[in-house]
């Protein structure tokens, strides 16, 4: 496969990787690229050239004319070793984009940066169960070279079809270099996250009124469990980045200017405060499912207090009739030509009096 394209075959582990130093050139073969290649474009001076050659095209990009921006989705190990060789990747960040990483993280290799940055999509439903799948997380490589940008896509989530759409109409910005992109990758996540955000609260919003409604209380919880847990890999694919963040608006990067610290520093405080609306959601939903279970609790003792109150009154008939059914000869009222009338209206009177009090009370 490394032919296909005019690369020679090379291991990811051969000296040199991650040093910086630009790869051998490769001669031009006008042959195409891997079928993991969703996007490419050659961009001088912000503006895409009409180059069709991906292998003249980093050749180009290589020596000095403009970058190369390459877009992969769910690459093989033999595509990336391809790329691996072309632009002289740090093997450690190879085998991350092909076996993919948990957390989001930023590494510098040489004068490469490469970053690692989860992906959340929310799964529009009819319907909120308690099964629903609300969100689904995927990740997205980006090895940010002086002469070159390759995002490696892992999963449906995050497509860049438009940002490259969007970057292309805005050549000044592609003039400023490769950053700018990096920049871009993340804006374009961090506002996915938001958008993720205001559905989850829509969610919520639903479930809170769910559960305070005239039959809500137990019925519900599993519901209340469900977003929460949902809610929680939402959390764990956000919160990693706020260190990728941090260290590029703070700290002096090879690739990233000094003025571009200021953009990243603006994405930061969007992410910083996506957390805090996700940490918020996560103390709603606690003190909603307190609450829902302190109201089916309360349903249940009030359930309780009626039936105790009814097993009273059926008492009183129970134990009348258990007494007089001793069958004793010398027993008040049992040979009265009135005794059974007194004793029905004896037990009719205490079962009122007793309901009543109940009722008084609260318990009916």
């Amino acid at each position: 496969m490394n032919q296909r394209w005019g690369l020679p075959p090379h291991s990811l582990t051969r000296a040199g990787h991650g040093t910086g130093e630009p790869a051998a050139p490769a001669a031009s073969t006008g042959t195409t690229p891997p079928d993991s290649v969703v996007a490419w474009g050659l961009y001088v001076d912000g503006v895409r050239d009409e180059c069709t050659d991906l292998a003249v095209a980093t050749e180009r990009a290589t020596s000095g004319e403009g970058f190369v921006w390459l877009g992969l989705k769910d690459p093989s190990d033999e595509d990336m070793a391809q790329f691996a060789t072309r632009f002289n990747l740090h093997p450690l960040a190879i085998e991350d984009a092909v076996e993919g990483h948990t957390r989001s993280k930023l590494e510098q290799f040489g004068d490469t940066l490469f970053a690692v940055i989860s992906t959340v999509a929310y799964i529009d439903h009819d319907e909120l169960t308690e099964t629903s799948e609300i969100v689904s997380t995927g990740q997205i490589m980006l090895f940010c070279g002086p002469h070159f940008v390759m995002t490696v896509r892992r999963g449906e989530q995050a497509p860049l079809k438009e940002l490259r759409t969007k970057m292309e109409a805005r050549p000044q910005r592609l003039s400023h270099g490769t950053w700018e992109i990096l920049y871009a990758v993340l804006d374009k996540v961090i506002d996915d996250y938001n958008a993720v955000v205001h559905e989850f609260e829509k969610d919520i919003e639903e479930v809170e009124t769910a559960v305070f409604s005239p039959r809500g209380g137990i019925v519900h919880i599993d519901r209340v469990y469900n977003l929460k847990r949902e809610l929680i890999e939402f959390r764990r694919a956000v919160a990693p980045l706020a260190g990728p963040l941090q260290t590029l608006a703070t700290r002096d990067l090879i690739g990233i200017p000094a003025l571009a610290r200021d953009y990243f520093r603006e994405v930061a405080d969007h992410h910083t405060e996506t957390r805090e609306t996700i940490q918020s959601f996560d103390d709603v939903l606690d003190t909603i499912l307190s609450a829902g279970l302190a109201r089916a609790s309360l349903t249940d003792n009030r359930d309780m207090r009626k039936i105790s109150a009814f097993v009273a009154i059926a008492a009183i008939p129970t134990l009348m009739a258990g007494i007089y059914g001793m069958n004793f000869d010398n027993m008040p009222e049992l040979h009265t030509r009135y005794g059974y009338f007194v004793l029905m209206g004896v037990m009719l009177i205490l079962m009122s009096a007793t309901f009543f009090g109940f009722r008084r009370n609260k318990w009916l």
